[in-house]
C-alpha cells in the first residue's frame, strides 16, 4: 500500500509519498505498484530547477522613485543632496565648506529617549570628547519628502548658531540610515514638565526664550518653524530653553511660506479654512507660540483632544480652533499682561499678531526680562513631579 502524509509545520502545506510495506495476504496489483513507483520518481528525482525571477512593479511611479532615490545615494555609499551637503559614514561635508567629522565608533549607547514618526532619538556618548548626546536616527526610504525634511534639518542646525537652539554635532550615514548627533537637553521637552501649569515667571522665562529662538530662525536664516508645540521645544537642568526639530521648517519667499504642513493640533485658523492654507506667513507661528503658552500655563492642551473616534474628534478640534473663541489665561493666575500678550497671539486674523519685534517688546516680556527668575528650581521641582508620578503608575 501507499499512502500520503502531511507536514503541518509547514506553510503552503506540502505531501509527501510515504510507501508501506505490501502485505504478503493482499498483494498489490501491478498497476498500484506501477504508480507508487511513477509518484516515488516524481518525488524524488532533482529536476533542473529554473532560476527565480523577480519583476517588480511595472509602474511610472516605483521607477521615478527609484531613479530620484539613486541621485540621492552614490556606488560609494554617500548621501549627495544635490551638492549641498554630502553625508558619509564619517560625517557630513556642506556646501559652504563646513564639515563635521563624526561616526559611530566614536558613540557609546546610552539608552532610548525618544522615538518618532521617521526614527527614534537615543543618548550617545562621544568618547573622542567626552561629550553627552543626542543622536537621532531616520530610517531612508524612497521618500523625497523625508529627504527634503533631512536636508531642511540638518542645513538649519549647523547655521543656526543661537543660544535658543540646540546645538549640532555633525552627521554621518550608515546602512540606509542617517544619524545626527545634537545637544543632549538633559530635562528633556516642555510637555514633560508643565504638570498642572507654570508660574508666570517661569512662563515669561520660556516665551521669551522661544520667541528669540524664533526671530533668530526668520531673520538671520529667512526660516519659518512650521511646528511650535512644547514636544518640541528642549529643557536642561541649567534651566536654559531651546528650539529643536526642523525637518517640516520652510524658506520663506516674500514673507510666504509654502506647503500645509506641521501639526494640525496647534495650526492656525488661516491654514486650516482657507482658500490661501498652501501659503502662510510667519504670524502662523506666532498663534503657535500663543497656544503654547496656554497649554504650559494651565497644564493642559485648550482644545478637544482626539481619542479612539479620531476622525469625528479631529473634525471637533479643528472646527474649534476655526470657529471657537481663541483660548486664555485664567485671570486668577496671570496678569494682566500676561493674558494680553497671549491675546494678541491668537488673534484670529493673522495680520492682527504682533511680530516677534513687537512681542519681545511687550510689557510681560520687558518685565520678567529684568527680573532673576530662578530657573534651575523649577527645572528640578518638575523632574521631580514627573518620577513621582512615574513611580505612582507603575505601582501594582
Amino acid at each position: 500500500m501507499w499512502s500520503v502524509a502531511k507536514r503541518e509545520h509547514q506553510r503552503p502545506i506540502f505531501a509527501t509519498l510515504v510507501v508501506t510495506d505490501v502485505k504478503p495476504e493482499t498483494p498489490a496489483s501491478p498497476d498500484k505498484l506501477l504508480l507508487a513507483q511513477h509518484y516515488i520518481s516524481r518525488m524524488t528525482t532533482k529536476a533542473p530547477r529554473k532560476p527565480l525571477l523577480m519583476k517588480l512593479p511595472d509602474s511610472d511611479s516605483v521607477k521615478n522613485d527609484f531613479f530620484k532615490f539613486s541621485e540621492f545615494v552614490d556606488p560609494s555609499g554617500k548621501l549627495n543632496f544635490n551638492g549641498k551637503a554630502i553625508i558619509h559614514a564619517q560625517g557630513v561635508d556642506f556646501s559652504n565648506g563646513t564639515s563635521y567629522k563624526i561616526n559611530m565608533q566614536e558613540l557609546k549607547v546610552m539608552e532610548e529617549i525618544g522615538k518618532g514618526q521617521y526614527g527614534t532619538v537615543q543618548k550617545v556618548f562621544h568618547i573622542p570628547t567626552n561629550v553627552t548626546m543626542a543622536m537621532k536616527e531616520i530610517r531612508l526610504e524612497l521618500d523625497q519628502a523625508k529627504l527634503k525634511q533631512i536636508l531642511m534639518e540638518l542645513d538649519i542646525l549647523h547655521k543656526a548658531k543661537s543660544e535658543y537652539i540646540v546645538d549640532f554635532y555633525g552627521a554621518f550615514f550608515i546602512e540606509s540610515c542617517v544619524y545626527y548627533c545634537m545637544e543632549y537637553m538633559d530635562a528633556g521637552s516642555l510637555d514633560k514638565l508643565y504638570g498642572n501649569g507654570v508660574p508666570e515667571d517661569v512662563l515669561a522665562k520660556i516665551t521669551n526664550s522661544m520667541v528669540k529662538g524664533l526671530s533668530f530662525l526668520k531673520d538671520k536664516l529667512n526660516i519659518i518653524h512650521r511646528d511650535v508645540k512644547p514636544t518640541n521645544v528642549l529643557v536642561n537642568r541649567a534651566g536654559e530653553v531651546k528650539l529643536c526639530d526642523f525637518g517640516v521648517s520652510g524658506q520663506l519667499t516674500q514673507s510666504l511660506a509654502k506647503t500645509n504642513i506641521g501639526c494640525q493640533s496647534y495650526m492656525a485658523p488661516e491654514r486650516i479654512h482657507s482658500s490661501e492654507a498652501s501659503t502662510y506667513t510667519v504670524q502662523s507661528d506666532v498663534w503657535s507660540l500663543g497656544l503654547a503658552m496656554v497649554e504650559l500655563g494651565t497644564g493642559k492642551y485648550p482644545y478637544p483632544v482626539p481619542d479612539k473616534n479620531e476622525q469625528i474628534s479631529m473634525f471637533v478640534q479643528l472646527n474649534a480652533i476655526v470657529t471657537g473663541t481663541p483660548p486664555s489665561l485664567p485671570e486668577d493666575k496671570f496678569s494682566e499682561e500676561c493674558r494680553d500678550f497671549v491675546a494678541q497671539c491668537l488673534s484670529k486674523r493673522p495680520q492682527d499678531r504682533p511680530t516677534y519685534k513687537q512681542l519681545l517688546a511687550h510689557t510681560f516680556l520687558v518685565k520678567y526680562e529684568e527680573l532673576e527668575v530662578d530657573m534651575k528650581s523649577w527645572v528640578e521641582q518638575a523632574l521631580s513631579l514627573r518620577k513621582n508620578e512615574e513611580n505612582e503608575q507603575n505601582e501594582p
